[in-house]
């Protein structure tokens, strides 16, 4: 009799794994992107091959799986990072969480082939798999602050050139264009924001609403600031050109600001190692007087 519930539950668990990959099996994978920016840096991904080419395939098969949780909360937040990362290889918020759980499978099947191997513990696939799932977060958030970075620097010079463009005579789009043709860096991330500003405004959105989405996609102080200066002098008619170049010299008397801070910041930081290197070279010269101290109170 034991043997039939055992062959009864043995039947069992191999149609419930049938049934569970045919239904996963015939679900359909999540769309590429193909419109806007995500498409363009899909595209681009593609382009390029690597690892990531080679499993997009899979990625979107298990972002179709996904895409059946309740996750609305945390996909509009993922979304939203990859908006600040510049829609980083084009990942929708589901391709994202299918590239974590990837991440994790794999690396987890690294800890337990190196626990095997090695002769580790087994539980060693428990950190390996944890660190597979954070490896995309970090990445996207270290892209995310990069441009950012990326903006804020190169921001002041760039309104510099629209202010003087300006007051040679052309509007603002036309300034943004010339700002654009004569960028020496294509992968910058603010001559990007700059591209998307110019499609938004030959598809017909206004000043205001080209100039606020780029705020949203990056919402740093210095571009906040700059959205605001120009938004506020469209209402009140205020000189465009004028505008621009004081808000340049704001952004770089400011800047300046924040680097003197970061250094007064770094001479505070550097006490902890300085104190340790001190004490590293009084051992140095103080721990053969007692080696031979201790050794003469032995004898």
């Amino acid at each position: 009799m034991a043997r039939i519930y055992a062959y009864v539950a043995m039947a069992l668990i191999a149609a419930g794994l049938v049934i569970g990959v045919w239904t996963l099996g015939r679900n359909r994978p999540e769309d590429s992107p193909r419109l806007g920016m995500r498409g363009k840096k899909r595209q681009r991904a593609l382009e390029e091959g690597g690892l990531f080419a080679s499993t997009e395939p899979a990625i979107r098969m298990v972002a179709g799986w996904i895409a059946y949780f309740p996750l609305t909360d945390q996909r509009r937040k993922v979304d939203e990072l990859l908006k600040h990362a510049g829609d980083w290889l084009g990942l929708t918020a589901n391709e994202f969480f299918a590239l974590c759980a990837l991440g994790s499978v794999g690396m987890g099947l690294m800890g337990l082939l190196l626990a095997n191997l090695g002769g580790f513990p087994g539980i060693l696939f428990v950190p390996f798999a944890a660190l597979g799932a954070l490896m995309p977060y970090l990445q996207v958030t270290g892209e995310r602050d990069r441009r950012f970075k990326e903006c804020n620097r190169a921001l002041p010079g760039s309104i510099d050139l629209a202010s003087l463009c300006m007051g040679a005579g052309l509007d603002f789009p036309g300034a943004i264009r010339q700002i654009v043709d004569k960028s020496g860096n294509r992968e910058d991330a603010l001559h990007e924001q700059w591209e998307t500003v110019l499609q938004e405004l030959e598809l017909g959105r206004t000043r205001r609403q080209a100039l606020e989405n780029f705020a949203d996609r990056v919402p740093t102080e210095a571009v906040r600031d700059f959205v605001s200066a120009v938004v506020q002098s469209e209402e009140k008619g205020n000189p465009l050109a004028e505008v621009l170049r004081i808000q340049a010299t704001m952004m770089r008397m400011r800047r300046s600001v924040m680097a003197e801070e970061a250094a007064a910041r770094a001479a505070i930081l550097m006490m902890g190692p300085l104190m340790l290197i001190f004490g590293c070279i009084i051992l140095c010269l103080m721990g053969p007087f007692i080696i031979q101290g201790m050794q003469t109170d032995a004898f």
